[in-house]
């Protein structure tokens, strides 16, 4: 596999991320908020925190975190209908992925009986949606529990490290970072990678679409999904930071 003489439809290089930015406290109510921005990618992160924690888990003094996911109907090129008679497939697998990435970045036993309430509507999609639901999940994470931090309620390491996620595929025997609509759509191989800031897996998302793809190609997605993580979390960690200033 190589990656001389290959133009990207946006003229990147095959191991450059979209520009990201993030939007805290885009909305005024919940306890959490940002708007990420990923290329043409937009996602609303919302944190709820509340108290109690589903009728299965209560008395065991541990709190939970679980997570919801939308499409806007005109956040795609057609309009994407409002799921009002039950949850496509797709939607019930991503909102899964997003709730069981972030309570890895959650010490759900310091946080006493409580749950997080994680709301990611995706406001415009051009590829990437659930990495950047993750991505931005996080930090509407952290900026939610902050409060309860700094009130005494939580303990400080209730919070863990920054979780984040990119997407890599294989076109035309080439791998490449972080696929826009348009590349995901022709992509022989799509991967979706989530890991912490330590560069420790939390899951992996892989899928040949049109045949199965090679131990060698594999490697060259898993290390440009690592380099580019941590220099998502880096972007996590400013904005966090900042925020807080």
């Amino acid at each position: 596999m190589t990656q001389i003489n290959f133009t990207r439809p946006d003229g990147r290089r095959h191991d450059q991320l979209r520009p990201i930015t993030f939007d805290p406290h885009f909305i005024e109510y919940p306890e959490g908020s940002v708007l990420i921005n990923w290329g043409q990618t937009r996602v609303l992160c919302n944190l709820t925190i509340e108290e109690g924690v589903p009728n299965w888990m209560a008395g065991r003094g541990r709190g939970w975190l679980t997570a919801e996911y939308a499409l806007l109907p005109r956040s795609t090129l057609t309009r994407t209908s409002r799921e009002t008679h039950g949850l496509k497939g797709r939607t019930q697998e991503i909102r899964r992925l997003i709730g069981r990435a972030l309570r890895m970045a959650v010490d759900l036993d310091r946080l006493g009986e409580r749950t997080l309430l994680l709301d990611c509507d995706v406001i415009q999609a051009d590829g990437g949606t659930r990495v950047a639901a993750i991505t931005g999940g996080y930090v509407a994470l952290a900026l939610g529990l902050e409060s309860l931090i700094k009130s005494g309620q939580v303990d400080p390491d209730v919070l863990k490290g920054p979780i984040a996620a990119v997407s890599i595929g294989i076109i035309e025997d080439h791998a490449l970072l972080d696929l826009n609509y348009t590349e995901d759509s022709q992509a022989d191989v799509d991967l979706n990678i989530v890991m912490d800031s330590e560069g420790r897996f939390i899951e992996i998302q892989g899928t040949a679409e049109n045949q199965p793809f090679a131990h060698e190609d594999l490697n060259k997605m898993v290390n440009l999904a690592n380099d580019a993580i941590q220099d998502i979390v880096k972007l996590q960690k400013q904005i966090l930071v900042k925020s807080a200033t």
